[in-house]
């Protein structure tokens, strides 16, 4: 989608400027579209901007609670953990227990997020968190501090549930080499013989296949082959577009070209991807290893896999 900005909106380069949204307002601008196309204004400053320029939108449009894709200014306040904007658009009347988003309310969400007493006491009828969703917020905490994502770009890998490295290296028909013959390999990781080369590791839940120099481990072959019973998280972290992700279960694509770690959610997603979204915003490996249901060890599969083999040459796109 072509993310274009109205003409009285073209201009404004942040949602922090509260003269430039008034004059802007002032001058005619439409309080209730034209941040983007996809994208009311207050949301947007919910979003990215300061309290003080959502209370002057808020004040401005019809319905602080109107939608935008599923979801009002309010939960994109929480969403995006800025709780002045929050409590800005509660002042202005906006709902913090208005179901969206896959049942998650602001208000519920709130409590998976860094300030979960925004809006304590509850309410009576409104429900807290889950004991699986408590679990997932706390094994988050766990996983980010556990794992660190590689301070370079070009790697990819495939997070795998339920099956070990052993299966893995079976199920890819992988193959191994001499020790010198592999030392060569991985000191040029760029060679011809290095496109091949994946590593194995097994981690508590499962295993994760890697590749620190390319892009093999996050193929559409190799997934296909490692999701059969299961499901298999991948991503490809291009260093010229960004991380690329792929989600495959039972030896089929269901999810391709996501963002892991990227923030977006969409009305259709079910709420525990919500919620794994929500945690793990700027973590994408992170993302990976709690889709396929991981825990991680000191090791990283990446840079210090278990064990590093060789693919078959063949087409792993199709």
């Amino acid at each position: 989608m072509t993310a274009a900005l109205t003409p009285e909106w073209s201009d404004l380069t942040s949602w922090n400027d509260l003269a430039g949204v008034r004059a802007r307002l002032d001058a005619g601008a439409d309080p209730e579209w034209g941040a983007y196309t996809f994208e009311r204004p207050l949301h947007a400053a919910a979003a990215r901007g300061t309290a003080e320029v959502v209370a002057e939108l808020a004040g401005r449009v019809d319905d602080v609670d109107a939608e935008c894709e599923g979801r009002t200014a309010l939960w994109e306040a929480v969403f995006n953990d800025r709780p002045e904007n929050v409590r800005a658009l509660v002042a202005a009347g906006a709902d913090p227990w208005r179901p969206m988003m896959g049942g998650w309310s602001p208000g519920r969400l709130s409590l998976a997020g860094p300030t979960p007493g925004l809006f304590f006491p509850f309410p009576p009828g409104h429900e807290g968190l889950s004991e699986a969703e408590t679990a997932a917020v706390r094994e988050a905490d766990r996983l980010i501090a556990a794992l660190d994502d590689p301070e370079f770009d070009g790697y990819s890998l495939s997070c795998v549930r339920g099956i070990s490295a052993a299966e893995a290296a079976s199920r890819l028909a992988a193959e191994p080499f001499d020790e010198e013959e592999l030392q060569a390999i991985v000191e040029d990781g760029y060679s011809e013989e290095a496109v091949r080369v994946v590593g194995f590791t097994d981690v508590p839940g499962g295993c994760v296949v890697s590749q620190a120099w390319g892009y093999l481990a996050a193929t559409p072959v190799v997934m296909n082959a490692l999701s059969e019973g299961t499901v298999a998280y991948g991503m490809y972290a291009n260093p010229k577009s960004g991380d690329q992700g792929r989600v495959h279960r039972d030896g089929k694509v269901t999810a391709w070209d996501t963002h892991p770690g990227g923030g977006h959610v969409s009305p259709g997603d079910s709420p525990a991807e919500i919620l794994r979204t929500y945690l793990y915003q700027d973590y994408a490996l992170a993302y990976c290893y709690a889709g396929a249901g991981l825990r991680a060890t000191g090791r990283c599969a990446i840079t210090e896999p278990g064990t590093r083999l060789r693919l078959p040459d063949r087409d792993y796109w199709h």
